[in-house]
Order: C-alpha cells, then structure tokens, then sequence
C-alpha cells in the first residue's frame, strides 16, 4: 500500500485554518474551506512549488527544518507536531511499524486485579480491549460485546447514553486512533477497522477526515451507568513499555465522592452475581 499518508495530513490540517487563524488577510473569493497551499508556503518560509510537491507525495524526504516551519504554520500542538514528524519518517527513536503486542503478560493482569476499587483495562493501539480487572468488567456491562473503544462508541447503541458526552468522547478516539496510525499506518488492523466504522457512521468518517491527532494520557470521563447513574471519573493511561502498542488505562473517582460511592456500588453488585452464578445447586 502506497497512500500518501503524509500529504493527505497536510491537506486536513490546513482545510481546518482559516487566514483568520493565522493573522492573515484573506485575498479574493475562496473556492474550498482552509487556507490556500501558498499561504502555508508563505507561512512556513517554504517555496509553493515545493510545498505543493509535499501535499501531493511527489517529494518525500522533508528535513526537520521543514517539517518543524510546516509545524509551526499548521499550528500543530505537541501530539499533531509528533505524528506529522512520524509520518514524514524522522521521529527520532520511533520505529514505521510497531505491531501491538497481542498478549497482556499475567504479571499485569496480576497487577490490575490489585485494583478492586477502580476499573483498569488494557488497550491496543486500535484502542482494542485486551484485557480488563472485575470492576472494568461491570463498567462495560452495557456493552455487548465490550471490545472495542471506537466500536463501543460509534456502531453500539448504548455508546450513546453511556458516554455522556459523546461527541467529546467521539473526537477523543478517533485522535487516539490517528495517533496509533502515525506509528504504523499501513497497520491492516487499523485498515479493516477505520473501513468498517467509515461504512457504518458518518460521524466517525467526518471526524476521521479532519485529521486531528491526540494521545491517550490523562482526561476527565462523563459516564452514565444503568445500574448505578453518572459517574464522573478521571483517567490516567501508562505505556506499557515491554509490550509496545499497549497502554494500561485506570480509571478513578475523588474519593469520598458520589462517583466513588457509585463505583464501590457496582463493584459490589457484580461480585454479588458472580458469587451466585458460582454457587454449587444442591
């Protein structure tokens, strides 16, 4: 597969700016949404035939310097800076094709379980969910199945009511999904992935197309659970650094809080069920 990954991120980023943006005067009637490919040239210090050749994949080894103005003009924030060096191939210490490891070790299923308190899970890098403690497991109950962020949040019905702020949480995977794609593009994986959520939710395509890039590292959560009500929690998410692709993803409540109180009470009300389900019938 030959896609000019690259260009097609230049081309997005810069049909999301307006001279506006940018403290530029707009000239004449403009025919498409953004900025016009001269106006980056101009902004970044480039030539425009050169940036034109950028877009259109014809020149495929821009320098730092380069990459660093196109940055700067794009208006790129630390994650989108990254993901664009990535796709240009001069990340340093980044490898093009970084497969998920697919196995979570026990020693960090082991570690998870030693949080009965707080719902911690593991994702893949197409946010595929790898493995979860007892209380991720009630967390995810609406779900069915529970294996997939962007397929619990796009093509699953309860995505709708679970996630109380959707929309946040629709921008929010896809950026984690365009962050994975900077580190292994042709990823088959993502491909089938972004395909089958393309055909099926035209807010997910819309998202998609605009480009935006955002890791997974520490954000608010708005959830709305059936058996227990809102629950406002905090994630933090950690790299797992002997298997690349991974990340381990806790959630928490501030303590003494209605959402911590919530949380013990579905804790509570699944360990109740698995504790009947295995009850010997005499």
């Amino acid at each position: 597969m030959d896609e000019n990954h690259f260009g097609a991120f230049l081309r997005a980023r810069r049909a999301g700016l307006t001279p506006r943006d940018v403290d530029m005067v707009s000239h004449g009637t403009r025919r498409v949404a953004g900025l016009r490919r001269e106006e980056v040239a101009v902004l970044a210090g480039v030539n425009a035939d050169y940036y034109t050749r950028l877009e259109q994949g014809r020149e495929r080894n821009p320098s730092p310097q380069v990459l660093d103005a196109l940055a700067r003009a794009l208006r790129l924030d630390g994650d989108a800076r990254t993901h664009l060096f990535r796709l240009a191939g001069s990340a340093p210490g980044t490898e093009r094709s970084l497969h998920t490891a697919a196995g979570v070790s026990p020693a960090l299923r082991q570690l998870m379980d030693g949080y009965p308190h707080t719902p911690a899970f593991v994702l893949g890098r197409t946010l595929d969910i790898l493995a979860t403690n007892a209380l991720a497991d009630a967390l995810f109950t609406p779900f069915d199945p529970a294996d997939n962020l962007a397929r619990m949040i796009f093509l699953n019905a309860a995505g709708r009511h679970f996630y109380a702020d959707w929309e946040r949480a629709a921008q929010a995977a896809v950026a984690n999904l365009r962050e994975g794609a900077g580190l292994d593009p042709d990823s088959p994986e993502l491909h089938r992935l972004v395909t089958e959520l393309t055909e099926h939710s035209t807010e997910f395509a819309r998202l998609w197309n605009a480009h935006h890039v955002r890791g997974k590292r520490r954000d608010a959560k708005s959830l709305h659970h059936p058996e227990v009500g809102p629950l406002a929690l905090t994630y933090q998410a950690f790299d797992v650094r002997d298997a690349p692709g991974q990340q381990l993803v806790i959630y928490h409540a501030e303590p003494g809080s209605p959402s911590a109180r919530a949380l013990s009470l579905l804790g509570s009300l699944h360990a109740t069920q698995r504790h009947t389900q295995t009850e010997p019938r005499g």
